[in-house]
């Protein structure tokens, strides 16, 4: 090494310690400030728990090489409940992570990404998936594992008891909050499939997830009525976006559920393909609580505020959205592809569409894992909603809201499930991939 580059390894040296003295300074600064004094640090765990939802319990599982756990925290608990997830594994994880992978690329459900652009194979069957034959172990026994080793244990220490069926309406709910490569496997979904005896998660609680405890306890602690002049549900489809598959469910989607909207005279408005544009869109976000976006979309793992959801005329990103005032956003149902998987290079990080809805201030919203069938989407959409609108409060007159989101996709989802009539793989992976976020 020459003297030069010497001198100039010494040069960054000094200057690296030079700013982390800077960054030190800066933050001893901030924290001195009044309400900045966890600035840039993990909120302690006894300042979540008066802001926990009553109605189930907010559970961490955090995944590492050394051993695996899960933090319960339930609203009326005074301390975390601390469940050891002792045949439960990082390698078993990784494993799960990756056969789930081969079975959604042999079964045309796994990317959405870059295939986004080129014609299904298959008619519209599907929302733009490349057809690999690949298997390997079965997505039953991905199931399975999860049941056995982390699910069945947690509602165990629980004492959860499986509920008499229809068990929507009174099943406790459960806050997912998985960590690393756990974030890429339907906990939701666990549960035994066997043509008898079969036993599953759906039985016992209603899912969702959050990203953080802290995103959940936030809609706790800022709830708020909705806003009569803002309530109601926008909705658009755009079945021919430019150098897009087409999807021609998105159409009837929309139709399904601006009839059932008309039907019990609640406000509502629907554009389709080229008569609108993201700004129109980001316009409608603000004078409606909530919104059905029933379209192509793309994450982007690189920098994920560049994810965006296609449009016939231009996209519209999520930095965009992230910049508009939102103060009265509700329910959020993406009806597109892979809004709710992460990055496999940032496994620990929520950088995925649904994680950026929350954040521009929707309380719930409906995203999915992976591809869903465009066959399957409005049917899926529409008992969503009938649900939610058979379960109105009668003195909110013409109202809407997102309150019973997480049950009117528990319920949807079973209906799917119901119609599809078997367990097989490919029926399982059509309606798994539908996740509910937030509150």
């Amino acid at each position: 090494m020459s003297m030069s580059e010497k001198v100039s390894l010494e040069d960054h040296a000094r200057d690296h310690v030079r700013s982390a003295r800077e960054w030190d300074d800066l933050l001893v600064k901030i924290r001195a400030t009044p309400g900045f004094e966890r600035f840039l640090e993990p909120s302690p765990w006894h300042t979540l728990l008066p802001y926990l939802p009553e109605a189930g319990h907010a559970i961490i599982i955090n995944v590492d090489a050394r051993r695996c756990d899960a933090i319960v925290l339930s609203a009326g608990r005074s301390t975390p409940h601390h469940i050891p997830l002792t045949n439960f594994s990082l390698s078993k994880c990784n494993q799960y992570r990756q056969d789930l992978a081969n079975q959604l690329q042999a079964h045309d459900y796994r990317e959405r990404g870059l295939t986004v652009a080129m014609a299904p194979e298959r008619g519209d069957e599907e929302r733009g998936i490349r057809k690999v034959i690949f298997r390997e172990t079965s997505v039953q026994d991905i199931l399975q594992g999860l049941w056995t080793d982390l699910v069945k244990p947690v509602l165990q220490a629980l004492e959860i008891e499986k509920t008499a069926p229809p068990s929507t309406e009174v099943a406790p709910r459960i806050w997912w909050c998985p960590t690393g490569p756990l974030s890429f496997l339907p906990i939701h979904a666990a549960g035994i499939y066997a043509n008898e005896g079969t036993e599953c998660l759906l039985d016992y609680a209603v899912s969702s997830y959050t990203p953080t405890i802290a995103a959940l306890t936030d809609r706790v602690r800022n709830a708020r009525p909705i806003e009569k002049a803002t309530s109601g549900l926008f909705m658009t489809c755009q079945p021919n976006a430019p150098s897009a598959s087409h999807i021609p469910g998105t159409t009837k989607e929309v139709q399904f559920i601006e009839n059932l909207m008309t039907k019990e005279g609640l406000r509502s408005e629907r554009l389709e393909g080229s008569a609108i544009t993201p700004a129109i869109c980001l316009d409608s976000m603000e004078r409606f609580n909530s919104i059905h976006l029933a379209c192509h979309a793309y994450q982007d793992a690189t920098n994920p505020l560049e994810s965006r959801f296609l449009f016939h005329k231009g996209s519209l990103d999520l930095f965009t959205i992230l910049q508009r005032n939102l103060k009265d956003a509700d329910l959020a149902f993406l009806s597109a592809c892979q809004t709710g998987t992460g990055s496999e290079k940032l496994p620990d990080e929520a950088v995925h569409l649904a994680a950026g809805m929350l954040a521009a201030g929707y309380r719930r919203v409906v995203a999915t894992m992976w591809a869903i069938r465009d066959e399957h989407a409005p049917h899926v959409a529409t008992d969503f909603y009938q649900y939610l609108l058979d379960r109105r409060d009668p003195g909110d007159g013409s109202g809407f809201d997102g309150t019973h989101s997480a049950r009117a996709l528990h319920h949807a989802t079973q209906q799917l499930r119901i119609r599809l009539g078997n367990n097989s793989d490919e029926s399982l992976l059509a309606w798994i991939p539908y996740v509910h976020f937030g509150y």
